[in-house]
C-alpha cells in the first residue's frame, strides 16, 4: 500500500491496544516542559473524544506555566454548521481574558478545526499545532471516515462548512505526525510543502498524542521554541 493510503492493519489493530491507556491518561502525573510564561493555549479533542483525552497534556502545559483549556464543547461528533462561529467565539472569550492571542493544538479532527478557526480569526490566534490531522490529500486515507460517515448525515469530503482544508492558516501553523500513526496516514498529518510551516515527527500511536509523556515533551518543545 503508498503511503497515501490508510495505515495498514497491523499498525489499526495496535491501536486499539491503547484505548485503555487512553481512557486512563487523566491518571497520569504531568510530564515536565519548557516553562509557558502564562501564554493560554487551548487544546481541541479528536474525533468521538471530549476534554477528557487531553487531561493529561494540559495538566503539563499548566504545571509549566501555561494557561491551558479545553475546548469546552462536550464530544467531538464531527462537523456541524455552528462549530466555527462556537470555536471562534471561545477563542475571542480566551484571548480577552488573558489579554493576548491563543495557541490552538488540535488532536487529529480538532486539529483541522483549530486550522480553520486561524483562518478565521488570525489576530486571535499565535499558533496552531496540529495532532496526527489529517488535513492533506484524500480525506478517506485514514481507518476512520467509514466510522465518521457511518454516525454523521454528510460525507467525510462534503462537511456543511465553507472551508479548503489544506490551505495553510495566516498563523504559524505546526504539523505534528507519526509513522507509527494507525489511523491518520504519515502523508496526511505531514503535508505538503506549503500546508503548513513546520512538520515534526514524533514516535507515537494516534492515541497517544495528548497522552503519551514522550509526545507531550515534543509538544512543550515545539511551543517553547515557537512562542520564546
Amino acid at each position: 500500500m503508498s503511503e497515501a493510503g490508510p495505515p495498514s492493519l497491523g499498525l489499526w489493530a495496535q491501536e486499539a491496544l491503547q484505548i485503555p491507556a487512553l481512557l486512563a491518561s487523566p491518571l497520569l502525573r504531568a510530564v515536565p516542559v519548557p516553562p509557558g510564561g502564562g501564554r493560554p493555549v487551548m487544546v481541541l479533542p479528536g474525533y468521538l473524544t471530549t476534554d477528557m483525552s487531553s487531561v493529561r497534556l494540559r495538566r503539563s502545559l499548566n504545571a509549566a506555566g501555561y494557561r491551558a483549556h479545553g475546548w469546552e464543547l462536550g464530544r467531538n461528533n464531527g462537523a456541524r454548521a455552528d462549530l466555527l462561529e462556537r470555536l471562534c467565539l471561545r477563542v475571542s472569550s480566551l484571548a480577552d481574558r488573558h489579554g493576548q492571542p491563543v495557541s490552538l493544538i488540535g488532536w487529529s479532527l480538532g486539529g483541522i478545526f483549530a486550522r480553520e478557526v486561524a483562518k478565521l480569526a488570525p489576530a486571535e490566534v499565535r499558533l496552531v499545532m496540529t495532532l496526527g490531522s489529517p488535513f492533506s490529500g484524500d480525506p478517506r486515507a485514514n481507518n476512520a471516515w467509514r466510522i465518521y460517515e457511518l454516525l454523521n448525515d454528510h460525507p467525510v469530503d462534503r462537511p456543511p462548512l465553507q472551508v479548503d482544508i489544506p490551505v495553510k492558516p495566516p498563523v504559524t501553523t505546526i504539523a505534528l505526525w507519526s509513522a507509527r500513526d494507525g489511523i491518520v496516514s504519515a502523508s496526511s498529518a505531514r503535508g505538503l510543502a506549503g500546508e503548513s510551516d513546520l512538520q515534526v515527527e514524533v514516535d507515537c500511536r494516534h492515541l497517544n498524542f495528548a497522552r503519551s509523556a514522550r509526545a507531550i515533551r515534543v509538544i512543550g518543545q515545539v511551543l517553547a521554541q515557537h512562542l520564546a
